[in-house]
């Protein structure tokens, strides 16, 4: 399957999802982040500000400040593509909301990249080899690309948005690790 067709089929798949469905696998989702290592061993932690359909990250994000862990969001460079690293201390305030209910940082403090332990990236699907699909903008397989970035990657997602294969262009970055509600899957070996 192509990644369009493979896009339109996980967007309509996360749709019919109800509203308490994703609150619950949202939940459980967030415990099986918090629970890895690499969550509990990072300082420095850049999460996603999620869609209305995708897993809730609002969850790990309380829990990361509970802990005294910097969260990092992406701030959304539209005219040069690509995001930036921006401290936030609220998830109510400082936002605005962009196209499809993305928010986007007004302010916040830019971090630089190489001091990210950990970025927990969103996308309509992974594979079983740590391939994903994202919305076919390619922010984060440019920000996976800078080399300065030593962070391990970690895909979040819910079951559902699991599939057998990914098609890959050579410009695609995968994930070091997927989290989901039901399992946590390893792609990397020095994860």
């Amino acid at each position: 399957m192509d990644k369009e067709r493979l896009r339109v089929k996980l967007q309509k798949c996360l749709l019919e999802m109800s509203d308490e469905e994703r609150n619950d696998k949202s939940q459980k989702a967030c415990q099986n982040l918090i629970s890895t290592s690499q969550f509990q061993e990072a300082s420095t932690v850049m999460m996603y500000l999620s869609l209305p359909h995708e897993v809730d990250t609002s969850e790990v994000v309380l829990y990361a400040w509970q802990l005294g862990k910097t969260v990092l969001v992406p701030k959304i460079s539209w005219q040069q593509r690509h995001m930036i690293p921006v401290q936030i201390s609220s998830l109510e305030t400082g936002f605005s909301t962009e196209v499809a209910g993305l928010r986007n940082p007004v302010t916040g403090v830019p971090m630089p990249i190489e001091e990210i332990d950990l970025v927990v990236a969103p996308a309509l699907g992974f594979d079983r080899k740590g391939n994903r699909l994202g919305r076919g903008a390619s922010f984060y397989d440019r920000f996976f690309a800078n080399e300065q970035l030593k962070a391990t990657r970690c895909g979040f997602a819910f079951t559902e948005q699991l599939v057998d294969s990914v098609p890959v262009e050579e410009r695609d970055e995968p994930v070091d690790f997927l989290v989901t509600d039901k399992e946590i899957l390893y792609f990397n070996p020095d994860s």
